[in-house]
């Protein structure tokens, strides 16, 4: 039995239909034994929604209060997920970021992690559930709540296969994995099989946005190799690892 460690994406998880079917997808897993992590975004747009309500009321808002306000997205997705694998029959639990022990510095909207203390998720997979975690936040020594900055969760997936000691870390989002070029431009782009670190950061510096360039980096500094794959299909993604 293996650990795996994934993370989906707000495209994924864009609304209830989506949910399910990321619900299926981690069923499945856990059917052939594993014991899963899942770390999860924001429903589709939900955080450029909350930004702007945060604006509506105030057009230079706290970064504390912003902050708390923009992890609510991630604390619904797994809720949903949660409530989505119970009525699979499966059992599962939430954790924010705070209660997955993923501690903070206190820069606000771009704070980094400083470590990780995963006993709530130990203790969840000991009791054979399936573990679903916030993505994109975490918490100070004081408890409070910060987030990491856009597209943070890649980070957070990054940073909990590596404390965990997972031997990949499995991001699926909308796309099948890197391409030479993007695919929706070119129709004709080749997917590649594998990549390595230093490749993936320069292809990120050129605007592909598959991952985060924190998440790459994160990664690369632990040897930890990164799947990006389609949430949508079931084909072959891209290795970003080691050459």
């Amino acid at each position: 039995m293996a650990l795996i460690v994934q993370k989906y994406g707000g495209s994924s998880l864009a609304n209830t239909k989506r949910i399910k079917n990321v619900a299926r997808r981690v069923a499945k897993v856990k059917e052939q034994g594993n014991s899963v992590v899942v770390v999860v975004s924001a429903m589709g747009k939900t955080t450029d929604k909350l930004i702007s309500l945060a604006h509506q009321v105030n057009d230079r808002p706290d970064g504390k209060e912003l902050d708390l306000l923009l992890s609510t997205g991630e604390l619904v997705s797994c809720s949903l997920l949660v409530m989505a694998l119970n009525f699979l029959g499966y059992k599962a639990i939430s954790l924010s970021g705070s209660e997955a022990g993923i501690r903070t510095d206190s820069n606000y909207g771009r704070a980094r992690i400083l470590s990780i203390k995963p006993e709530n998720i130990v203790k969840g997979l000991n009791e054979d559930n399936i573990i679903i975690v916030a993505g994109f936040q975490g918490a100070t020594e004081e408890m409070n709540i910060t987030t990491l900055g856009r597209g943070g969760s890649d980070v957070t997936a990054v940073a909990l296969a590596v404390a965990l000691e997972t031997k990949i870390c499995e991001i699926y989002t909308d796309v099948e994995g890197i391409y030479t070029v993007d695919p929706r431009l070119i129709p004709d782009a080749r997917k590649l099989s594998h990549i390595d670190y230093e490749e993936m950061l320069e292809a990120a510096s050129l605007g592909i946005k598959a991952i985060h360039p924190r998440a790459v980096e994160l990664g690369w500094h632990y040897k930890m190799p990164i799947l990006i794959a389609s949430s949508f299909s079931n084909n072959p993604g891209t290795i970003i690892c080691s050459p």
